[in-house]
């Protein structure tokens, strides 16, 4: 299956706003839909950074920077999003937009080892040049730790029974290996979803350090963003958005009035809720990994 750009349009129109130049970043360039489509909406003075950590992705982007000179491409994760700028001397931007999902590319390559749908290796990085694989990862785990992983990050309620069976069975080396052990271990699969979704999706994040990434990145998006400048995020699962949902109320919430002070409160807000928008039905029925997609949108204030 090719890589459809989830929400396509509604985040480049979000993040965009009523501008058409300036600088903006992808902060999650993947196979490049989300670039292509804001490039073809700017004007020729404005630019495009764009950030992954995949080798494969750096390849789709590279092709990108030789058809057009507006675009480019950093190889870094979107948590080194300021120092990255700060570095090419960028000190602000006009929009921020990121894709937290796992590129359909990544899924569907076996080699990459992210799906049990196709039998591979366990690998499960997303840059698979550097760091520990999946398969490396689970032998190095303590069982408790491992449980409180998959319960955290998978919000899977049979997690201790999970992790005894994944332990007790030594060094897995396949995606097809740790699915059959899970789905033996498992004693109550939900209705249409494989047993193994919630383990992968935990495991998936550990390694690859997701949700720390995403803490990470929120206070830096901001910090970068020009007054009035948009920040658009997609997340898939829960545990992201609501990271995203609680930082943009954050930010966008004056703090509760300390009564023993009498002078004026000071305004800390940083940021304008702007929008939360899901894919249209249309959206879901032509690509159906788009169904838990959410969309937040927040709006930098004056500075």
């Amino acid at each position: 299956m090719s890589h459809i750009s989830v929400l396509l349009h509604e985040t480049v129109d979000a993040v965009l706003g009523q501008k058409t130049t300036g600088i903006f970043v992808d902060a999650t360039f993947g196979r490049g839909g989300h670039s292509r489509e804001l490039l073809s909406r700017l004007d020729a003075d404005a630019k495009v950074i764009a950030f992954d950590k995949d080798p494969q992705a750096l390849a789709a982007a590279a092709e990108l920077a030789s058809e057009d000179s507006r675009f480019q491409i950093v190889h870094a994760s979107f948590a080194d999003l300021a120092a990255q700028l700060q570095q090419l001397g960028i000190a602000s931007v006009e929009g921020i937009m990121a894709d937290l999902g796992v590129s359909s590319p990544q899924l569907d390559q076996a080699e990459r080892g992210f799906s049990f749908m196709h039998d591979g290796p366990l690998d499960m990085r997303m840059d698979n040049s550097q760091g520990q694989t999946a398969a490396q990862w689970l032998v190095a785990m303590d069982e408790t730790d491992l449980a409180n992983v998959i319960f955290k990050y998978g919000e899977e309620r049979y997690s201790r029974r999970i992790a005894r069976a994944i332990k007790q069975a030594g060094l897995i080396e396949t995606t097809a290996q740790l699915a059959e052990i899970v789905k033996v271990a498992h004693p109550k699969w939900e209705k249409h979803k494989h047993p193994a979704t919630r383990t992968f999706q935990a495991i998936r994040i550990a390694i690859n350090k997701e949700l720390d990434d995403v803490e990470t990145f929120l206070p830096q998006a901001v910090s970068m963003l020009k007054s009035h400048g948009r920040l658009a995020v997609i997340s898939f699962h829960s545990l992201e958005d609501r990271l995203i949902k609680q930082f943009i109320q954050k930010e966008s919430t004056l703090p509760e009035q300390d009564w023993g002070m009498p002078q004026a409160q000071k305004d800390t807000r940083t940021l304008k809720k702007i929008a939360r928008i899901a894919p249209s039905a249309a959206e879901v029925k032509e690509n159906p990994r788009s169904r838990s997609a959410w969309l937040r949108v927040a709006e930098r204030l004056e500075h």
